[in-house]
This record gives structure tokens, sequence and C-alpha cells, in this order.
């Protein structure tokens, strides 16, 4: 449900919008910033497939040690797709929201690379940058940032009512937030809640945010 990091006495920590399958996007942004995988950190909100033709590639970073994410919906769609097989209804709404990526990267390989990286998708991240402190899932936060582990699923997954209600009210215990799940024209914040999906796979942003600036 939660995992919580440490500070990083090593190096930088940075948070990334859905990615969906925009590995070259990534890697670019990543260059952008001289990026370290023996220092630094980063940490993803989720969506890291879907709709993009590298989405086996981004999905295997999940396995990196430098690389942190959360579940998102489309890892929630693809999981119960290639559980459920490719006759079921699950398999047809993955299909239809950008899953046919897997037909040319294999659905046996797919189906391992998603097992493996499951064992390290919480629903939630908390990252201490200083003496303060991040949290991240992929789409709405509980208002107490204590009851993460007792929150709805659904809701850290697909909700969506804070920024569709432009609520600013700020999640209580934890210094920050970030999430990704809807797409936005550049970076938002609603109170202490930043949303970082700029829609790398329709507009060709893709959102990187160093943590130190979440929290000035």
């Amino acid at each position: 449900m939660l995992i919580q990091h440490r500070a990083n006495t090593r190096g930088r920590d940075f948070f990334v919008g859905d990615i969906h399958g925009q590995y070259r996007l990534l890697q670019e942004a990543l260059q952008g910033v001289a990026f370290s995988t023996s220092e630094d950190r980063l940490f993803c909100v989720g969506d890291l497939i879907d709709r993009g033709a590298d989405s086996l590639a981004c999905l295997k970073l999940a396995l990196m040690p430098w690389f942190h994410a959360v579940c998102g919906n489309h890892e929630d769609l693809a999981w119960n797709a290639l559980r459920d097989g490719e006759d079921s209804h699950a398999w047809e709404l993955w299909m239809i929201n950008g899953g046919d990526w897997v037909i040319d990267s294999g659905v046996n390989e797919t189906r391992r690379e998603l097992q493996a990286a499951f064992r390290d998708l919480p629903l939630a991240r908390e990252v201490a940058v200083g003496s303060k402190g991040i949290g991240m899932v992929h789409a709405d936060p509980p208002y107490d940032w204590s009851r993460i582990e007792k929150a709805d699923r659904d809701a850290l997954i697909w909700g969506r009512s804070r920024i569709q209600q432009g609520d600013e009210t700020p999640v209580v215990g934890i210094d920050a937030v970030v999430v990704g799940h809807t797409i936005v024209e550049r970076p938002l914040t609603l109170g202490n809640v930043h949303y970082l999906d700029t829609g790398a796979f329709t507009t060709g942003r893709l959102t990187l945010v160093d943590a130190r600036e979440l929290l000035e």
C-alpha cells in the first residue's frame, strides 16, 4: 500500500508525470538534468504503459534501483486483462485504452514483466526531502495523509474529484503530494497537490520536476 523512502543523501530526487510508453521522451528529460542513476532517484506517478510503442521498455523501468513508481490505472487495466485473458471484457477495455502494444511486445513476456513490476508498484509512496515529506499517488489523495493506508483504492488510482472541483484544500500531514492521471496543459498546483501529467503521448511534453522545487 505505502512505501516510505528516507532522504537521498547522495544525490537529487525528481518526480515525473505519466510516461505512457514514451521512453525516448523520458531519456531526453533525464539527460537534460544530467541524471545520475548511481546517485539520483526518479519517482513516477504511474501509467508507465499504454498508448506508446515503447511501453514494455517503460514497464521494465520499475525494476531499476533508481526508479520508483506507483500503480496507475493503466497498470491496473493491464493486470486485469492479462489475468482474465484475451476473450474477456477486461481485455477489450485494455485494448480500447491503448493496450494494443502488447500484440507486438508479446503477451507472455508482458505478463512476466508486469508480474515482476507489480512487486514494486504500491498505491502510494512517501519521500523524505530534507526535513520535509512529499507523498505520491496516481490520482486522488485523501485529505489526511495519515489515513493513506486506509484510503479508497479506486480513488487513489482512478479518482478525479479534487481537480474536477478545483479543490484547493491542502492534504494535511504531508508537505506536498504529487499526482498524475488527469492531463493538464502545464503543471498545476491545487493546495499542496501537484499535477504533473502533461500528456506525453499526445503533446510530446513530459514533465520532470526537481523535488526541491515542489517544496519552495
